[in-house]
């Protein structure tokens, strides 16, 4: 069975579509077969990413190794048995459809619960959440006093991820493996970065999840979208000498996938 790797956070703007392609494009240069899918329906940012990338590949006449992304597919509401929910049946097919050719399936999820969210959850073998370096972000997670340390309770995406950890328990699954990304990082933010450090260490002792740097604020991530391009594929559009800003983003790629800690992923860039 191909593991189910969910990209998830009910926020808006933590960087959730970029993380997903860097993740699915490195596991296909490195000789993996990786299924996507994009469950925002409405936005697609993952599903835009994608097309980008073939579009830009077909008219530069270049080889980009790409994730086998699909759209959703539609349902006649005439197949659903009774009781059947139609977003959890366009769903189950789609994952169908990829895993019979992936050694790993990616979830992109909206920056909101909805009902294919909720499901997708309860799928993931590791469940990834980029997270923007903020109190603000850190407020999906969990409630904090006034003091900016005291927790007092889990709050709407953790108690979410701790329903689908139920399920999976229900249905005899392994547990989920559970990790933040903390995005966005600020060099200059030292005293924010120690202070959300020492939030999550406590909140990962307490509700079960990892937690590990990803992704720092650059230029480069904006840059890349249109084109449809990522870290990894510079040189194959020319661009041969890296400037200190994109070594030092590659490398932060690197960590995040070796964080993660893939079946069967040994990293080799």
């Amino acid at each position: 069975m191909a593991h189910i790797l969910v990209v998830g956070n009910e926020k808006g703007g933590s960087g959730k579509s970029t993380t997903s392609m860097h993740i699915a494009t490195a596991l296909v240069r490195m000789g993996h077969r990786v299924g996507a899918l994009d469950l925002d329906l409405r936005q697609k940012s993952l599903g835009r990413y994608v097309e980008n990338r073939r579009r830009f590949a077909a008219a530069q006449d270049l080889d980009l190794p790409t994730p086998n992304y699909i759209d959703l597919p539609e349902i006649d509401p005439a197949q659903l048995k009774q009781g059947e929910n139609v977003y959890d049946h366009r769903l189950s097919v789609a994952i169908a459809q990829l895993e019979k050719d992936s050694d790993f399936i990616l979830i992109d999820c909206p920056g909101s619960h909805t009902r294919l969210s909720q499901v997708a959850h309860s799928l993931a073998d590791t469940l990834v959440t980029p997270l923007n370096d903020s109190f603000v972000d850190f407020d999906l997670l969990a409630k904090v006093d006034t003091d900016g340390q005291t927790i007092l309770g889990p709050s709407v995406y953790s108690e979410m991820v701790w329903h689908a950890r139920q399920l999976r328990a229900q249905a005899g699954l392994d547990p989920i493996d559970w990790i933040v990304v903390r995005n966005r990082l600020g060099a200059q933010q030292m005293v924010n970065k120690k202070k959300m450090g020492e939030a999550l260490d406590k909140l990962a002792r307490r509700i079960g999840f990892r937690h590990i740097p990803g992704f720092s604020e650059r230029v480069i991530f904006r840059e890349l979208f249109p084109r449809g391009l990522t870290l990894l594929d510079l040189k194959d559009i020319g661009i041969e000498r890296m400037n200190i800003s994109n070594v030092a983003a590659r490398q932060e790629l690197r960590d995040l996938l070796k964080s993660l800690n893939l079946p069967g992923v040994t990293i080799e860039f």
